[in-house]
């Protein structure tokens, strides 16, 4: 089996290196030293050059003006992102576009797409429920109201909701069946109030009361939010991988250039082992990452396996869960007292990994969820 990149992957990896090659970590304030958000709104020249470089129609079909790729291509440019800590809502921007494209009707795909592709509409979604600790769906109550639907609820740590055009919200109709709403950002009885991640950016807290939904912008196949929400993990675990790898890389370097008793400390045995564990992490994290990308595609084909593709991403989700965390310990670790130092670039990412690491929640409860799964499809 051949598992490299196809050409059209690695092309989308040069042009998003290429795009993110000026950007600066510490572009805004430390977010050890703001009490509330370090910008108001992501960063907008930014997000202009990946739609110039074609970056944001990259996972839309040609119809909408995008080059048809895939749920790997996207993980990729994203990894290439978390290298930089681009301020960019480039998953959820995505990953919306991508659910509105596989399960949307024509008329919400051709209101939404053309415009996501061309950066000039930018889509988020609320996936973290009432406390992030809860299924997204069941915070939210959808009734049918005629040709509209009604929605009640709330949702928490929507990603920089505040500047969005749509907001994708999950929501329950009380039986059982997911939906998801697709719903502008002034809408009548949806309000929003600022919250802030670990990582200095801002978020917010929705409620919605008697939102009224036109039947044309809600998606009533589970599918839509069930690829949502696995599109989001996985795009997640992206984001902890190259995260992770920029760490190590500022780890290696300075390991190398600090020196202790006439000798770089990267020489001495602990050092050494230390980073080679953590390069272990990183190689799970990346193996993990592609088959559970992998499997999304594949399901998208028609095409099965042993467990159900949420088996893959709760394994993507352990190792990036407790990976991430491990690697910026120990970064923080060799760098001594230096990786404090506001100054240095290490607490950011120090900052970024934790939000990542509460993103994805314990890697406990995705053993429970991958355990609930092997006992449902028994693989022998």
């Amino acid at each position: 089996m051949d598992f490299t990149f196809t050409e059209e992957q690695q092309a989308a990896v040069e042009a998003a290196g290429a795009v993110f090659a000026g950007v600066s970590p510490d572009g805004v304030p430390s977010p050890a030293l703001t009490p509330r958000a370090v910008a108001d709104d992501f960063d907008r020249p930014l997000w202009a050059r990946l739609a110039g470089s074609d970056l944001l129609s990259l996972v839309l079909a040609e119809e909408h003006g995008g080059a048809g790729l895939d749920a790997i291509a996207l993980c990729l440019v994203l990894r290439e992102a978390a290298k930089v800590l681009a301020r960019v809502p480039l998953l959820e921007h995505c990953a919306t576009a991508m659910a509105v494209q596989a399960h949307g009707g024509r008329e919400l795909a051709a209101a939404l797409l053309p415009g996501a592709g061309r950066g000039t509409l930018f889509l988020t979604a609320a996936a973290h429920g009432r406390t992030g600790h809860d299924p997204a769906e069941l915070a939210v109550t959808a009734r049918p109201d005629g040709s509209q639907w009604v929605l009640n609820g709330v949702q928490t740590s929507v990603p920089w909701a505040q500047s969005a055009d749509w907001i994708a919200v999950p929501a329950h109709t009380g039986e059982g069946a997911a939906v998801l709403a697709l719903l502008p950002r002034v809408t009548e009885g949806l309000t929003l109030a600022d919250q802030y991640s670990t990582s200095g950016e801002r978020l917010a807290h929705i409620t919605l009361d008697g939102v009224r939904v036109p039947g044309t912008h809600l998606i009533d196949d589970p599918a839509a939010w069930e690829l949502l929400h696995l599109l989001l993990a996985t795009g997640t675990c992206a984001l902890a991988l190259g995260l992770g790898e920029a760490v190590l890389a500022m780890t290696s370097q300075y390991t190398g250039k600090r020196e202790q008793f006439g000798f770089p400390v990267a020489t001495f045995q602990a050092v050494a082992v230390q980073a080679a564990d953590r390069y272990i992490d990183l190689r799970a994290m990346e193996v993990t990452l592609w088959q559970a990308a992998w499997r999304l595609e594949s399901a998208a084909a028609g095409a099965g396996g042993p467990l159900p593709v949420a088996g893959d991403v709760a394994v993507a989700k352990i190792w990036a869960s407790e990976g991430v965390r491990r690697v910026v310990q120990t970064a923080q670790h060799l760098h001594g007292g230096f990786g404090a130092d506001t100054d240095y670039p290490l607490h950011r990412y120090h900052a970024w990994a934790k939000q990542l690491e509460l993103q994805l929640g314990p890697a406990a409860a995705h053993e429970e969820a991958l355990g609930d799964l092997l006992a449902a499809h028994p693989l022998a």
